[in-house]
């Protein structure tokens, strides 16, 4: 397989732990607004620089309804794979849309049959990636680069590298046989960290065009 193939089914592989950040964004926005929330998960309290522990941007509505929904578009993958509604890509009739749960036989997250073991696995990447973020965004905090801003970040990098390289670490770490564990993928992995900021950037300028956030960033 080349490189170009397998970054394609890598992202594929991993799009429910990628879109997390989306999907956070989107509870922390919207739910608000029925009257529920926001909850911020440091909960006002500030670390001993007397800078938030993570900010008002992260929200437990946000980090338990984003990878959530993860879970939800995992299990929306593997049922438009497993119907064959997905055709193949290249002439030599790959594909790069294999099923998330290929390898997964035995695994801890596979309970309770296919769509339960997809919805564990899609939550678990979801996490993965706003667990990243959460971290990213404690770092900026002490080093003072607060989220608030019209133009852009103070701290591009980490409001992107973290939750990319989480998600693949705990991919790698705690999937076991997993198609998304496989040895094959760190090289592609890395070709997606690098490019993760530019990727991310134009997701949230699209975002921001259409109103779905209040920042470009």
């Amino acid at each position: 397989m080349n490189l170009f193939f397998l970054c394609l089914l890598t992202l594929w592989l991993y799009l429910p732990g990628f879109l997390a950040n989306t999907f956070a964004m989107m509870w922390g926005k919207w739910l608000p607004k029925t009257g529920y929330g926001p909850w911020p998960i440091d909960g006002g309290r500030e670390w001993k620089d007397g800078n938030r522990i993570l900010g008002d941007g992260k929200t437990w509505n946000g980090l338990i309804g984003g990878s959530m929904t993860s879970g939800l578009l995992c299990m929306l993958m593997v049922a438009i794979v497993d119907d064959g509604g997905m055709a193949t890509v290249f002439d030599d009739g790959s594909t790069v849309f294999a099923s998330p749960l290929t390898g997964s036989a035995g695994a801890w997250f596979a309970i309770g049959g296919m769509y339960v073991t997809a919805f564990i696995l899609g939550t678990f990447l979801g996490f993965a990636c706003l667990f990243g973020d959460s971290c990213g965004s404690f770092v900026k905090r002490r080093r003072g680069l607060k989220r608030e801003g019209d133009v852009s970040s103070k701290a591009p990098l980490l409001d992107t590298l973290p939750f990319a390289i989480m998600v693949f670490v705990f991919g790698q770490l705690f999937l076991g046989t997993s198609a998304l564990a496989a040895p094959e993928l760190r090289i592609p992995m890395l070709v997606l960290i690098l490019i993760t900021p530019l990727l991310h950037r134009s997701f949230n300028l699209i975002g921001y065009k259409i109103g779905w956030k209040d920042v470009p960033y």
